[in-house]
């Protein structure tokens, strides 16, 4: 049950363009956008 949680973040995370192809050459610039997106789909 935890891991299908889990997987349907990540799989919603995938659909933000900028995540899935990986526009950013630094990892701390990656990862900000990564946790903001989590915010973003935390709010919804």
């Amino acid at each position: 049950r935890q891991r299908w949680g889990i997987e349907s973040f990540f799989a919603k995370l995938k659909q933000w363009r900028r995540i899935a192809t990986r526009y950013d050459k630094l990892a701390a610039n990656f990862l900000s956008f990564i946790k903001l997106a989590s915010i973003m789909l935390w709010i919804k």
